[in-house]
């Protein structure tokens, strides 16, 4: 509040008028553009250049791990620096650090990703989240939305990047914009819409969302490599971020436990076709998202991190 760290960090900061999760909106919106002219929100200034901006993620976090991808697929590790937290979630919410995996910041020498909001923006109120796409010439937040980081890495940096890929294609922009329409609400933020919920109604309402879902796309996948057919878009970039934490996080801890995932075969497949996309197994790290999950304190206050499961039919 008002640029201080106030109190423990919680992952429930709102909550609708039947004990829902609300998620927060994100505060950065800036956008980085060829020649430095606005984007879609907020102001200009902020030109493609190699080197100058860093991305901020955590491995657990399936909303940052989209935009690691789209940095992977648009070849962008050598013009885009990046930094990852440790998974574990502290008091003062994420934690640069020693553990495997992760790293220290070695931009700014923060200790915990909220500093990084109060350099920004020394009277920020909300909460400290990834990613976070950072300007070094400016030393500030360029944007921490990652849907828009994902469409700038896309075609924000023009000839940086690998033009020979794009995730979100003009003649497939409708479409896209449809179906993430339609899962996000249901899927990518319906797990955390149960696992979060705290009335009956509210999970329950959310836990029939997920599922409802689920069997939706296992038909709707069951004659297609990809959501649009044989070309891989943002649309599966999303939809892949929580499939792959939906066994191993989803279905214990946020209680989304009407089938595993493992029992959809189309849906299994999709996500074998999906991590053999070169680059994207290796934004994937099952370790920290198991530890990081489990250490949400107020879904598992005594932090025991399950062995299992098995996910060795997806390699992982």
């Amino acid at each position: 509040m008002n640029g201080k760290w106030t109190s423990d960090w919680q992952p429930v900061q709102a909550k609708d008028e039947k004990g829902g999760f609300v998620r927060q909106t994100s505060s950065f919106r800036n956008w980085i553009t060829p020649d430095g002219s606005a984007g879609p929100s907020g102001e200009s200034g902020f030109p493609a250049e190699r080197g100058r901006y860093h991305l901020y993620v955590a491995l657990i976090c399936p909303w940052a791990s989209r935009t690691l991808i789209a940095r992977k697929l648009k070849k962008l590790e050598e013009v885009v620096s990046a930094s990852v937290v440790e998974p574990v979630l502290t008091d003062q919410g994420w934690r640069f650090g020693d553990y495997p995996g992760a790293g220290r910041d070695e931009v700014n020498g923060a200790t915990y990703l909220h500093e990084l909001y109060t350099r920004a923006d020394p009277e920020i109120c909300g909460r400290a989240t990834v990613p976070v796409l950072w300007d070094k010439k400016r030393k500030t937040i360029v944007n921490n939305e990652s849907a828009e980081i994902v469409r700038m890495f896309n075609s924000g940096f023009a000839g940086l990047a690998d033009d020979s890929v794009d995730l979100y294609p003009q003649g497939l922009r409708s479409a896209i914009d449809a179906l993430n329409d339609r899962i996000y609400p249901a899927l990518n933020n319906g797990v955390y819409r149960a696992g979060f919920a705290t009335t009956q109604i509210a999970y329950d309402e959310a836990f029939d969302d997920v599922f409802a879902m689920l069997d939706l796309l296992e038909n709707y996948l069951a004659n297609r490599p990809f959501l649009l057919g044989p070309r891989f878009t943002e649309a599966d970039i999303r939809l892949f971020v929580t499939l792959v934490r939906f066994d191993t996080a989803y279905h214990g801890l946020f209680k989304c436990n009407l089938r595993r995932l493992s029992e959809y075969p189309s849906l299994t497949a999709y996500l074998k076709r999906v991590l053999d996309v070169p680059g994207i197994r290796e934004t994937v790290s099952i370790d920290h998202i198991k530890r990081g999950y489990y250490s949400i304190k107020s879904l598992n206050p005594n932090g025991i991190v399950p062995k299992g499961p098995d996910l060795s039919h997806l390699g992982l």
